[in-house]
């Protein structure tokens, strides 16, 4: 097997596919402050989670947990996978407001499907459909296929390039999706309009 072959096949497994890129160099690394801020924030991260978790407080103790946050940092460094899609710091501070309408969307949600269970004559009228999406990342459609799933009566079944197939208990399930509603809170959510 050729070399060219050989880094060809690194670079595609690692999901680096330019011209002359090497593996672990990655977009990010072009914005140094930006790969920094995302090396910090997941450091940062791992540190809590471990305090919460260990309920251990001597110095021994969080000596290795900073070492242990270290390393796993240093590793996902060096793997590449930490980006803007991985550890999504550009959603930070939308995401409280999109969390509070998702959750009084599933609250009306599980009111309705819970009316059309205790209802004697079971009022259901299952559907497959699919949405169009407006997000402009993978993310984003993630986020909005997630969405879909977590509000009860809709399941998201397939996830296309612009579109999301959709199976819903009734059809007002499909109507609520069709009016596009979630879809803008989620473009807004991830590009901030």
């Amino acid at each position: 097997m050729r070399q060219e072959e050989i880094d060809l096949g690194a670079r595609v497994r690692f999901g680096h596919n330019a011209p002359g890129a090497s593996v672990g160099t990655g977009e990010a690394r072009g914005n140094w402050g930006l790969r920094v801020l995302h090396v910090v924030s997941l450091f940062v991260g791992l540190a809590v989670v471990w305090l919460l978790l260990s309920g251990h407080n001597t110095t021994f103790m969080w000596t290795l947990g900073a070492l242990s946050c270290a390393f796993v940092t240093y590793v996902a460094h060096r793997m590449d996978v930490i980006d803007h899609e991985s550890h999504p710091l550009h959603l930070t501070w939308r995401l409280p407001g999109y969390w509070f309408w998702l959750a009084v969307e599933i609250i009306k949600a599980n009111i309705d499907v819970t009316k059309r269970v205790l209802h004697p004559g079971l009022p259901i009228d299952p559907r497959l459909f699919t949405v169009p999406t407006s997000q402009a990342t993978d993310l984003g459609r993630v986020i909005y296929a997630n969405s879909i799933t977590l509000t009860p009566g809709t399941i998201s079944t397939d996830v296309g390039g612009d579109y999301i197939q959709v199976h819903a208990l009734s059809a007002g399930g499909e109507e609520d999706l069709r009016e596009g509603t979630m879809d803008r809170k989620v473009s807004a959510l991830e590009g901030g309009n």
